[in-house]
């Protein structure tokens, strides 16, 4: 069975994912290139081959594959057979590839690499978003990513039904604990952003206490974080809270845990373990 896709997994420009993919295949070809297929395969010899779901999940980063052939060598074609954001059964085919043999078999492990990676991500996040089915928590990834790999892993957490968090340190301020001993306690660190912060940027705190997120409610913060609480606590926040401002819960967010978190009535529930504990997919591609 497979469903369709999602409308907002339209997949990052080609422009972003290809310095992405080429350091992958600068890593695995070295500096002498494929010398096993070089020296027993044939250059003329043409193949087909069938990336293939070994297992069912949600498909993401087909693009991060089709790049690594197409790096390889040009000639290389490549056919998606289901879309990103699409979940499929094992045993599916995901593309059809055909082309030089040396090339085929040059790209696969990067091209498998990539996508197996990127959908587990989308699977594990397809999870927490059918667990929390008929509440209005939407589950978001975090800055837990892989080095390098942050625009990748971010869309997979689109496909498998997801939304993103910050990009980055520069998109959004997000005042943490250390943040506040630093700057000394909530009300010097919110003086301090107000004063040099753009109109168009969001602030968000993280708060431990119900006592801090008063204080953080009366000075009027967008979005605040409430980090590790429980979700009797958590229910109390969003009393106490009355809509004044976005909730967000983060911490210990696992299957188990995620239905008792959104039922607590936050906004937002925020998960690491998405992006950088997800097992990937597996995928093989059959000749």
């Amino acid at each position: 069975m497979t469903t369709t896709a999602l409308p907002f997994t339209r997949p990052p420009h080609a422009l972003l994912v290809e310095p992405i993919v080429r350091r992958a295949l600068e890593e695995d070809l070295g500096r002498a290139g494929d010398i096993t297929s070089e020296l027993t395969v044939p250059a003329d010899t043409q193949a087909k081959a069938r990336l293939v779901a070994r297992q069912s999940g949600t498909i993401a980063g087909l693009i991060a594959a089709e790049t690594a052939f197409r790096l390889v060598d040009a000639a290389l074609k490549f056919e998606a057979q289901a879309p990103d954001g699409s979940t499929v059964q094992s045993g599916t085919v995901l593309a059809l590839i055909e082309g030089p043999a040396r090339a085929l078999l040059s790209g696969e492990r990067v091209a498998l690499n990539f996508a197996g990676h990127l959908c587990g991500i989308a699977s594990a996040t397809r999870a927490l978003v059918d667990a929390v089915s008929g509440t209005k928590a939407r589950i978001v990834c975090t800055r837990k990513t892989t080095p390098g790999l942050r625009l990748l892993e971010k869309y997979a957490v689109r496909c498998g039904g997801g939304f993103n968090h910050r990009f980055g340190l520069d998109d959004a301020v997000l005042i943490k604990d250390n943040h506040l001993v630093a700057a000394g306690g909530i009300g010097k660190a919110i003086e301090g952003v107000r004063a040099g912060l753009g109109h168009m940027t969001k602030i968000e705190l993280e708060v431990d206490t119900l006592a801090q997120l008063e204080e953080a409610l009366a000075l009027g913060v967008d979005t605040i974080l409430l980090d590790n609480m429980a979700p009797q606590m958590l229910n109390q926040a969003v009393a106490l809270a009355k809509g004044r401002a976005t909730l967000e819960a983060s911490g210990n967010v696992t299957l188990a845990s995620v239905r008792a978190i959104a039922e607590s009535g936050v906004d937002y529930i925020s998960s690491g373990a998405i992006t950088h504990s997800a097992p990937s997919l597996d995928l093989g591609l059959d000749f």
